[in-house]
């Protein structure tokens, strides 16, 4: 994979060819940039896709500094500028929601549209625990290896979608996605949620209106519940959409209803 340097250290990313408009695709918490796939395997014929590595995920350095979602935003404004792209709509989910809104007040006039999945109007909140979260995050560190996948799978799909597939193979075939046996919750994840969890942007997204944005949440998502997304359409005052019988992994249940959603979007705001 192709490497951005900064500083003493390497940002690894992944690029298609210049097909059409610029889309960059920023991931969530503890999942390599290849997490995408899904979207830019799919919207690459008609737009220059790219995505990246967070820094210590994936084959990015994670470098000396503390991290936070303005450094992740950093890396993410870095990658525009390595690859030559004025501006790009950007995609961002969960945690890479909340980077997308921070580059976005960071350099607005790199932003063609914002289009944020499952995230979070205030980062603090995704950190948030409750029964659930201390219950199912337990499973996923105990028991055996195929106890913990399919803890892991009920926090991150519905009940509905469990429902339709066989769970052990679905286990399998989103390793390539997550870049990693879903029974192993690497270290990386607490540091972004400390990262997440010290950010708030609220009170500036009122500065993002101008920019066209969609938000976009899953009625079952217990991670980033509706109620986020509908704060920060309401902030931005963007669009918002919220999909019945889906939750936190919608970019993997629902890749073609997505993809067509994002493409009409950005056809819809092109420059």
């Amino acid at each position: 994979m192709p490497m951005i340097q900064i500083g003493e250290r390497q940002l690894s990313y992944e690029t298609s060819p210049r097909s059409g408009p610029p889309v960059l695709f920023i991931q969530g918490v503890g999942v390599p940039g290849c997490g995408w796939t899904p979207q830019t395997d799919a919207l690459r014929s008609n737009f220059w896709v790219t995505s990246f590595d967070h820094r210590g995920i994936g084959n990015s350095d994670l470098g000396k500094d503390p991290l936070t979602i303005d450094l992740f935003a950093q890396d993410a404004l870095a990658v525009l500028d390595h690859l030559g792209i004025e501006s790009a709509h950007v995609v961002g989910h969960s945690m890479g929601g909340v980077v997308a809104s921070q580059l976005a007040l960071n350099a607005p006039e790199r932003i063609r549209s914002l289009s944020l999945l499952c995230t979070f109007h205030k980062g603090k909140n995704a950190a948030k625990m409750n029964a659930w979260k201390v219950w199912v995050g337990l499973r996923c560190h105990l028991g055996t290896l195929r106890m913990r996948r399919f803890a892991f799978q009920e926090m991150i799909f519905s009940r509905e979608e469990l429902d339709t597939v066989d769970r052990d193979a679905f286990a399998f075939e989103a390793q390539s996605l997550f870049g990693r046996d879903l029974a192993e919750q690497p270290s990386i994840i607490m540091k972004q949620l400390s990262a997440l969890r010290k950010h708030d942007c609220s009170m500036l997204l009122g500065s993002l209106t101008d920019i066209p944005s969609l938000v976009i949440s899953g009625a079952q998502d217990r991670i980033a519940p509706p109620s986020e997304g509908r704060a920060l359409s309401e902030a931005i005052s963007g669009e918002y959409q919220e999909w019945k019988g889906t939750a936190h992994g919608l970019p993997i249940t629902q890749k073609d209803k997505l993809n067509s959603t994002l493409e009409k979007f950005f056809i819809a705001h092109a420059l």
